[in-house]
């Protein structure tokens, strides 16, 4: 995997404003947030995109998630609801290419799958 973005902020190499993080993940306010709550869930391990999981990162996945379930109680908007997305590769949505979750909340968002 090329060196990131993502991976200059693990590596305090950039400055992001940081609202979670333990020996696994990180996470930051998206500095081009497209809901009033843009929040990024990045695995500290190097992962390009969703192609590149196995099992053996079953773990590191479900601690993206509830890391992001926790943080979303924390801050209160839970009940509201929220929305986590993954996107892989170009046509997927994806711009960096270092494996990370969106957590997007605060507005009722549109475009929703049922």
């Amino acid at each position: 995997m090329s060196d990131t973005i993502f991976s200059k902020i693990i590596r305090r190499e950039i400055p992001a404003d940081i609202v979670y993080e333990d020996e696994h993940l990180i996470a930051f306010k998206d500095i081009s947030p497209q809901a009033p709550v843009h929040v990024l869930f990045v695995p500290k391990t190097p992962i390009a995109t969703l192609n590149e999981l196995t099992a053996d990162h079953a773990a590191l996945l479900g601690q993206l998630f509830l890391a992001a379930a926790a943080y979303a109680k924390r801050e209160g908007f839970a009940d509201d609801g929220y929305r986590c997305v993954i996107n892989c590769n170009s046509h997927g949505g994806q711009t960096v290419f270092q494996l990370h979750l969106h957590l997007l909340a605060g507005a009722p968002l549109r475009g929703g799958f049922a």
